[in-house]
């Protein structure tokens, strides 16, 4: 077990995403030599100040690597602090050599679990403990404040590595989330397909009936499309099937769309009045795209209702234009400074990308939270593709 354990970690690979250098990068840059300065420039117990003052530069530079080379800085700063005690023993000077502001080397410990793949982890943990032991080794201090500092020296590690469980165990959920909504678009596609497709064996087999008394091409025609209809619904259960937690039928119930959003804004629990404003031709939108809508209105609504403080009011509007669907949920609930973009939103995200179109979700400028949405028209000029209102 701890073999296998110890072979996963040694495997385990870099987090993917690791940006090169953001804006606080630099600020941390400029936070460290300004100490390096004002250390350098005030205190009067420096020993070898050209000395310490590179070395704290040389530290703080290293930090603009430590996502994208986090080994290779660990060995670098470390075998760099690994030196100084070295130094001291052969010079023998009054203090210890280099400025406070060598700390920064506690960011590359933090870093290297972060960032680095297994073997990195590994091999750059060996270098920070043997630096440390080194500098324990070297160093007058009682036993106990030298097994504190190293303990102190590790802790930065410690909360990489948890940093970097927690994002992955939530990129893991958020995943989750969006493989379920595909799956849940892949069942409204298929019910609704399966609905119309169902309908045609339906009419099929009545012509087959009536067709006695027709030329015999007719009855093979409809013979045809019954065959082809009952193959196309067969193939389809069996394809979706395997995507669903449980149950093998199919419900040819049509999903919910525009036309339920008036049934649903009726009944949104008594605290929130809703206004719903519904502009443009939306009686013949793709299945896909009307399922979509009425899924961010009532996750909207859902939302404005758990979270929206002091909201008395929530201003739904659907407006169909000649390509583009656009839905627009908003509230008048007072700012929190809490989001509440949660794994829902996050579906629904997913299902708009999946349509080709977008979603945003976002505090208001004074009030209130807001959910934009735009998603491709996608409507057949011969209404193939459209559904009855409900």
């Amino acid at each position: 077990m701890l073999r296998d354990d110890l072979r996963n970690l040694w495997t385990e690979p870099r987090p993917p995403g690791a940006p090169a250098r953001v804006r606080r990068d630099w600020a941390l840059l400029a936070a460290g030599l300004g100490g390096v300065v004002l250390e350098a420039t005030l205190r009067e117990d420096v020993v070898w100040r050209p000395v310490a003052v590179v070395f704290a530069v040389w530290l703080c530079l290293l930090l603009l690597w430590r996502r994208t080379r986090p080994l290779a800085v660990v060995v670098l700063a470390f075998g760099s602090v690994a030196l100084l005690p070295v130094a001291s023993l052969v010079a023998a000077p009054r203090e210890p050599v280099g400025l406070y502001t060598g700390a920064v080397v506690l960011v590359l410990v933090y870093a290297l679990p972060r960032w680095g793949s297994g073997r990195e982890i590994v091999l750059g943990g060996a270098v920070v403990l043997a630096a440390g032991a080194l500098c324990s080794v070297t160093d007058e201090t009682p036993l106990a404040e030298n097994v504190v500092g190293l303990v102190f020296l590790l802790l930065p590690g410690a909360v990489g590595a948890a940093v970097r469980f927690w994002v992955t165990a939530r990129e893991r959920q958020l995943e989750q989330v969006r493989s379920r909504e595909r799956e849940q678009l892949a069942r409204e596609l298929h019910d609704t397909v399966a609905h119309h497709v169902s309908a045609m064996v339906i009419i099929a087999q009545a012509g087959r009936v009536v067709a006695g008394t027709d030329p015999s091409a007719a009855v093979e025609a409809l013979e045809g499309v019954e065959e082809e209809g009952a193959r196309t619904l067969e193939e389809m259960r069996a394809m979706v099937a395997a995507l669903r937690d449980r149950g093998v039928g199919a419900e040819l119930a049509p999903p919910a769309g525009v036309a339920d959003l008036e049934r649903l804004v009726r009944t949104p629990g008594g605290r929130l009045r809703v206004d719903l404003g519904l502009d443009g031709e939306l009686d013949a939108l793709a299945p896909a795209v009307d399922a979509a809508v009425y899924r961010i209105v009532q996750e909207s609504v859902t939302n404005a209702l758990r979270h929206a403080v002091d909201a008395t009011e929530l201003v739904v509007r659907v407006a169909a234009e000649r390509h583009t669907v656009r839905v627009s949920v908003r509230d008048d609930g007072r700012r929190t400074g809490r989001g509440r973009d949660g794994y829902g939103l996050t579906g629904l995200r997913e299902r708009a990308a999946l349509l080709g179109g977008t979603l945003r979700a976002g505090p208001g400028t004074d009030r209130g939270w807001h959910v934009d949405a735009e998603l491709p028209r996608a409507r057949s000029e011969n209404g193939v593709h459209s559904r009855p209102r409900r």
